[in-house]
């Protein structure tokens, strides 16, 4: 049977609604950044958790909104130096609207975010910094680690709408936060940084895409609360006036 764990339930369905289903503009439509997300889950005293954290009110982009980790892709993020590089099916999965350069450096974007705004860091331990290191990267290696791929799972691509003022083709990572290095404290961008139970965090204010992925993660576990591999990834974008879901 074939693995798909992103069937839309009612709820969802009427989050994504917050507008009509035939929404337009006739302004010319901003075009999207790449940004990417890193979302952690964790095991506590039995229960699954997932890292996020409070946007400031005075953020343009998603005020108020409880989120996962994450952010624009940096140019440096594609050239950086990495412990080990994305698993093969996670490349090809990238490669349907990502060169394999753009798809690394997405995946090295979610893991720096994710440092940045938690302090938490996804790597290994590194004998020897790069001696010139870009400045978006100085801090991570100067903690003593290089960040690690292999462990990321794509798990969704979602596009903003034409019709917003901030747009972002931001796609979705997956990864166990059991091994993490660091201390939970971040730049100040998220506040509030958390562990929160699943139920819980689906209960929080947050955007329909978080509310969307975070209702899904838990059939993206096995029954041993390992990552599964998907074998399509969904994908929330609008044509033509229309949102769709499709896959990649």
């Amino acid at each position: 049977m074939q693995f798909c764990p992103f069937q839309l339930s009612a709820l969802s369905s009427c989050l994504l609604s917050d507008m009509s289903k035939n929404e337009t503009t006739t302004e010319r439509a901003v075009r999207p950044r790449d940004a990417a997300t890193l979302v952690l889950l964790r095991q506590v005293r039995g229960k699954t958790t997932v890292l996020m954290g409070l946007r400031h009110g005075k953020h343009k982009f998603m005020p108020d909104q409880w989120v996962f980790p994450g952010g624009r892709v940096d140019r440096a993020d594609g050239y950086a130096m990495a412990a080990s590089e994305l698993r093969p099916h996670v490349n090809r999965r990238l490669a349907n609207t990502a060169s394999a350069h753009r798809a690394r450096a997405l995946a090295m974007a979610a893991v720096r975010e994710t440092f940045e705004e938690t302090g938490l860091i996804l790597g290994r331990p590194l004998e020897n910094p790069p001696e010139r290191a870009a400045p978006a990267w100085a801090p991570f290696y100067q903690a003593g680690f290089a960040p690690v791929l292999d462990t990321l799972e794509y798990v969704y691509r979602a596009v903003t709408p034409p019709f917003r003022p901030i747009r972002f083709n931001a796609r979705f990572f997956l990864a166990d936060g059991t091994n993490l290095h660091g201390k939970l404290q971040g730049d100040g961008e998220l506040l509030n940084l958390a562990w929160i139970p699943i139920p819980k965090a689906i209960e929080l204010p947050t955007a329909p895409i978080q509310q969307i992925v975070l209702e899904a993660l838990p059939s993206l576990l096995d029954e041993e609360g390992r990552v599964r591999r998907l074998r399509r990834v969904p994908v929330r974008i609008m044509r033509h006036g229309q949102r769709r879901l499709e896959y990649e």
